[in-house]
């Protein structure tokens, strides 16, 4: 297996983006509420993240709220060619940070001038609707009326992009007759594979699949596997949990999100890790039988 920078590229709608990029929820306060600690090395592990290569940043203005947004544009606007950023929409935070449904066509479209607004741009490159019909994962829910509000701001020039967030197979199907995802966000890593199906369907239609919650839900055992194929390769457990999602499919696009200069590092170094057909063996029995 042979390695390109960021790992390669995958189609995202009319863009095409490496597949490692940055996942910006981290660059809000804890909780994901209110500013960062340290709003200058937010600002700094943006602009490194970028001048490492990567052009593929997901954010979202319920971050903060508008707080990550807001970093993004101080950190990197005017945005350079090539670079796409990726915002979601269909909740609000209520006022200690709870995460609230919110998905008519009013509420889609004034978050949709939340990100317009905070991140300083006429248009938005993706927007992924969010579903929230549960507040433990995906649950099923007809879609149907905060596409179409996407849609109609799509037509507006608003949206050039839409995706899909936290949704079950069957809310795919259905947004795939409304209009055109270009890509699916969900749960999924090593141990929690509920979507394989749903990822080698995504992947021979030329859709991207972005998983979020890469790292987490590890049982010990399933954490001492990890162990010994990082030890074997000299690489950390977390660029291993990586690299097998690169590995996954060619549709799988990586949001990994940090503060830290040096945990980006580590995350942009998982695109270089080469995993044996061992190593992918041993990891695939984890899942498998624990």
């Amino acid at each position: 297996m042979t390695t390109t920078p960021l790992a390669g590229s995958y189609p995202l709608g009319s863009f095409s983006v490496r597949r490692v990029g940055y996942g910006a929820m981290q660059l809000a306060g804890p909780g994901v509420f209110g500013p960062p600690r340290d709003r200058r090395a937010a600002v700094a592990v943006l602009r490194e993240a970028i001048a490492r290569g990567v052009d593929h940043v997901d954010t979202s203005d319920l971050y903060g709220p508008h707080v990550t947004n807001q970093i993004i544009r101080e950190a990197l606007h005017p945005y350079r060619d090539g670079l796409v950023i990726a915002t979601k929409v269909g909740m609000v935070r209520g006022p200690a940070g709870s995460w609230e449904p919110a998905f008519s066509a009013a509420d889609i479209e004034v978050q949709v001038h939340d990100n317009l607004r905070n991140l300083g741009v006429d248009v938005l490159d993706v927007v992924n609707f969010r579903a929230s019909f549960s507040a433990t994962g995906p649950a099923e829910g007809s879609i149907e009326a905060p596409l179409n509000a996407l849609a109609e701001l799509q037509r507006r020039g608003l949206v050039r992009h839409i995706g899909l967030s936290n949704v079950t197979p069957t809310q795919v199907a259905e947004g795939r007759k409304l209009v055109e995802i270009v890509c699916v966000q969900n749960h999924y890593n090593l141990t929690h594979r509920h979507d394989d199906a749903l990822i080698d369907e995504l992947a021979a239609s030329g859709i991207a699949y972005v998983p979020f919650f890469p790292l987490g839900g590890f049982t010990a055992l399933q954490s001492s596997a990890l162990d010994a194929v990082a030890a074997r390769l000299g690489a950390t457990p977390k660029q291993v949990a990586l690299a097998w999602l690169l590995r996954r499919s060619p549709n799988v696009l990586l949001i990994p999100g940090t503060s830290s200069l040096a945990h980006l590092e580590e995350n942009l170094a998982s695109a270089s890790l080469v995993l044996g057909a061992e190593d992918v063996a041993t990891l695939n029995r984890v899942t498998a039988h624990t």
